[in-house]
């Protein structure tokens, strides 16, 4: 079972100056429309080569355009010893503020 957090839990926990470890998954021409600005971005396919750059004591919330390729991801975390939960809906259901990336 892979964790799961809504969108707008997400937002309200950035808006109450919670730090979350976000991590976008999506493409380079989908982040450069806007991601969350705390969010890290690892593009999906480049996850497998970049697990050396992740903290197995950090609980990571993976974020895509609509939910399914986080929670691919996220699964793949968890079963390489990481903690990782998917935000559902995606950025399509995220009503926070975003930033092209940086």
């Amino acid at each position: 079972m892979i964790p799961m957090i809504t969108a707008e839990e997400v937002r309200q926990k950035l808006e109450n100056g919670e730090a979350l470890a976000l991590i976008d998954v999506r493409e380079e021409d989908e982040v450069a429309e806007g991601m969350i600005p705390e969010a890290e971005h690892i593009v999906m396919g480049t996850i497998p080569g970049e697990l050396d750059r992740l903290d197995p004591e950090t609980d990571y919330i993976i974020v895509c355009r609509s939910g399914v390729r986080s929670e691919n991801v996220a699964r793949f975390l968890i079963e390489n010893g990481f903690k990782a939960t998917n935000m559902t809906g995606g950025m399509l259901n995220y009503t926070g503020e975003t930033a092209p990336k940086k």
